[in-house]
């Protein structure tokens, strides 16, 4: 069952919106869970697995000080997917009674029915999975955020209110959102594993527009957590939203040229999920990469390091299993020295290239990038005269030849400091030969991120402008 209550506008808050439900009992889900695999067995299917679902949330959006939207979230779902000689089906409902249940099995039969086989179709091994029953409750991933809805109008107001009062030509605004959602899943398949976990998630966001004497901007800020209460501040979200802002007015084009360029913590994420998504098992099995066939090559500077680390407390990706229920190791290295040391890798993928999963189906969990202790001010310094690029626009990169060519904008330094805002200029260059040119990794790591990095440096990058 499903139930979403979305109401818009100048908004009255009453008694009825206060309450965004209760999250079911686990036993609900694994006993749905346990009739789709008997149900899918009964059917004839080979393997099945059942991922099943409550999630509850509220969104709270103000602008200009006004209540624009309420939404409250009570959502239950299964999905089940079924294998019958080497042919997959799946479907989805929201409907967990027994006859939901069963109709949501047969529609995935009859779907396998008319896919066409392929023999890397299948439910991980069963060797490599997780001890069925493991207790994720020691993640401490799950917290409530029991204020009202009042309350949580309030806390966008002040949030966005600070925005306004950081500059009076901050005239305008996006909105500033609450966002408070919490969930439980379950996981299980016919090798006989079934594991359950519960988990929250937390955020406050902020969108400023500046009017300067030649243009408008508009930038925002913002931070999420699975705990509320290690929020950072209303105020001081809207304040960071609201200087963000105020300091790209009048920004200037700049002449074309290759120069140092750092790429701020906040954008120097992107740069590592580029990688990521090229040493992934679709790309690598396509042949759609490049960095196919590149394994042990020195890809970065030797004194580089990136780990995924799936057991970490209070992070949200942290699990003791993968979307297949496959055992994830406390920590795994991705780049040893520089040299790529694992692909990314899910039991379908895994089996096309001949190799065993790495237990990734659904993702790397808690990436962490080495650094080399410099804070921002010291790699400004370190850039001396270049571009830090503080936003990027627009998704130009070629996954199979690497070449990178992005919109960008931020401010151009010379002898360390900042001299002013820089927009409408083009970085490009190729990932490859990026990675080799990173000289520095910065202590001023974004900690929302699930990949977290400080800042990036590249020794050099062309940049198009005027």
């Amino acid at each position: 069952m499903n139930t979403n209550l979305s109401t818009s506008g100048n908004v009255e808050v009453t008694s009825d919106h206060q309450k965004k439900g209760i999250l079911v009992e686990t036993s609900v889900l694994e006993n749905a869970a346990d009739k789709a695999l008997s149900i899918a067995k009964q059917l004839g299917a080979d393997q099945a697995e059942a991922r099943l679902s409550n999630s509850l949330g509220q969104s709270i959006n103000v602008r200009k000080q006004v209540l624009e939207s309420v939404e409250i979230h009570n959502d239950r779902s299964l999905t089940i997917n079924v294998y019958n000689k080497h042919c997959t089906g799946s479907a989805s409902t929201a409907d967990l009674s027994d006859k939901g249940v069963e109709s949501a099995v047969q529609a995935a039969i009859s779907i396998a029915k008319q896919t066409e086989a392929d023999e890397c179709f299948g439910l991980a091994d069963k060797e490599l999975l997780a001890q069925s029953g493991i207790d994720s409750q020691v993640l401490d991933q799950h917290h409530s955020w029991n204020s009202s809805i009042n309350d949580l109008i309030e806390i966008a107001q002040r949030c966005e209110q600070a925005g306004f009062d950081v500059d009076k030509r901050i005239s305008n605004s996006e909105g500033a959102a609450v966002n408070t959602h919490e969930g439980v899943s379950v996981y299980a398949n016919s090798h006989g594993f079934m594991a359950s976990s519960r988990g929250s998630s937390h955020s406050m966001s902020c969108s400023m527009i500046a009017q300067g004497k030649n243009d408008m901007q508009r930038d925002y800020w913002y931070d999420s957590n699975c705990n509320p209460r290690m929020l950072a501040d209303a105020e001081s979200i809207g304040r960071m939203a609201g200087e963000r802002t105020a300091r790209r007015l009048d920004g200037r084009q700049i002449s074309s040229c290759q120069v140092p360029v750092l790429f701020e913590s906040t954008l120097a994420s992107s740069l590592i999920s580029h990688l990521v998504s090229a040493i992934s098992g679709g790309a690598l099995y396509k042949k759609a990469t490049f960095m196919l066939d590149r394994m042990g090559e020195q890809i970065f500077p030797d004194w580089m390091n990136i780990s995924e680390n799936p057991h970490l407390s209070g992070e949200y990706r942290s699990s003791f299993y993968d979307g297949e229920g496959v055992a994830t190791p406390e920590q795994r290295t991705i780049i040893d020295n520089g040299k790529l040391a694992s692909y990314v890798l899910g039991s379908f993928t895994s089996r096309k290239l001949g190799m065993q999963t790495t237990a990734n189906s659904g993702g790397l969990r808690n990436v962490r990038v080495s650094q080399t202790g410099e804070n921002f001010a010291e790699l400004l310094k370190k850039l001396n005269t270049g571009f830090l690029v503080t936003e990027l626009i627009g998704s130009g990169i070629n996954m199979v030849t690497g070449d990178y060519s992005r919109g960008a904008s931020g401010f151009w330094v010379e002898n360390g400091e900042i001299q002013h805002p820089v927009q409408e200029v083009t970085v490009a260059g190729n990932l490859l030969d990026m990675f080799g040119d990173i000289i520095a990794v910065g202590s001023d790591v974004d900690t929302r991120s699930n990949t977290q990095t400080g800042s990036i440096l590249l020794e050099k990058l062309t940049i198009a402008g005027a």
